[in-house]
């Protein structure tokens, strides 16, 4: 990434802080225009699914983690597909993919919160690409029933020891993965957009650009 990168990084952090630059010589309007050329910029350079599961297999990643997240956006109570009944509250459903210690390997596009995991993995093409990849892949319970490519825990009560353990052994192999989805939501923009909720695939996939660079100094 060429010097200067860590003016994107700021951007995505907090992009108001721009809208002071120089004033007069730089208007909001300008700063914010810089703004958005950098995300598109970082976006277009975010890793494409096969592409991801190309290089966990090379590096020989034990597993994948497959989580999603809701980015929360405020979107009125009238906009119902993108409210989420899980999360109880507005958003966008985006798909991550990551290492096992939690290391961001892909993002996928935005989707109305509404949008189940599930459904969102099949549109995004997911589940026929981890197939194909031959990794070991984790994810919880709301991926249950996709396909033997997923392992997913043991479901319904009364279950024997033997799948108890199975289930704990899952958890403990799975956490570290899913701490992706929480670094996220460190850069303060993804905590609630209040620009168009559509534009939450792009600025994730900006984000994704930096987290692995950083995870590669």
């Amino acid at each position: 990434m060429p010097d200067g990168g860590g003016q994107g990084e700021d951007a995505l952090q907090d992009p108001d802080q721009y809208s002071g630059w120089g004033a007069p010589a730089v208007s909001t309007a300008t700063a914010w225009r810089y703004v958005n050329e950098t995300i598109a910029l970082l976006a277009a350079r975010s890793p494409k699914l096969r592409q991801a599961l190309r290089g966990a297999a090379r590096d020989k990643r034990a597993h994948v983690v497959l989580d999603g997240t809701l980015i929360a956006t405020d979107r009125l109570a009238r906009d119902r597909p993108f409210y989420s009944g899980k999360h109880h509250k507005h958003g966008m459903n985006l798909q991550v993919i990551a290492g096992p210690a939690g290391n961001l390997l892909w993002v996928s596009g935005p989707l109305p919160g509404a949008v189940h995991d599930t459904k969102a993995a099949r549109i995004w093409g997911i589940l026929r690409e981890l197939a194909a990849s031959g990794l070991i892949v984790l994810a919880d319970k709301g991926y249950h029933g996709t396909g033997p490519a997923i392992i997913t825990p043991y479901k319904g009560r009364g279950k024997p020891p033997s799948q108890k353990d199975a289930n704990r052994a899952h958890a403990r192999l799975r956490g570290p993965g899913e701490r992706a989805n929480a670094q996220l939501k460190t850069w303060r923009i993804l905590r609630k957009l209040r620009c168009c909720p559509w534009h939450a695939g792009q600025i994730t996939k900006a984000i994704c650009v930096l987290q692995i660079r950083e995870t590669q100094r």
